[in-house]
């Protein structure tokens, strides 16, 4: 049942990266673009799924 939490994770990650790239400008179209609340949440989030992700693969069944 590991699969789940790694794959959250890594959508986190994804979705993480989306969200500072265009808080800091670099993806443009959206009303998130050049918002630097997106460039602080985004770190926050990725980091997030980075931890899920570690302490998936860590976790002993």
């Amino acid at each position: 049942m590991r699969a789940l939490p790694i794959a959250l994770g890594a959508i986190m990650v994804v979705v993480g990266a989306i969200w500072t790239l265009q808080g800091l400008g670099y993806l443009k179209g959206s009303p998130m673009t050049d918002q630097t609340i997106w460039a602080i949440l985004g770190p926050i989030l990725a980091g997030l799924g980075v931890g899920l992700v570690l302490v998936a693969v860590r976790r002993r069944e």
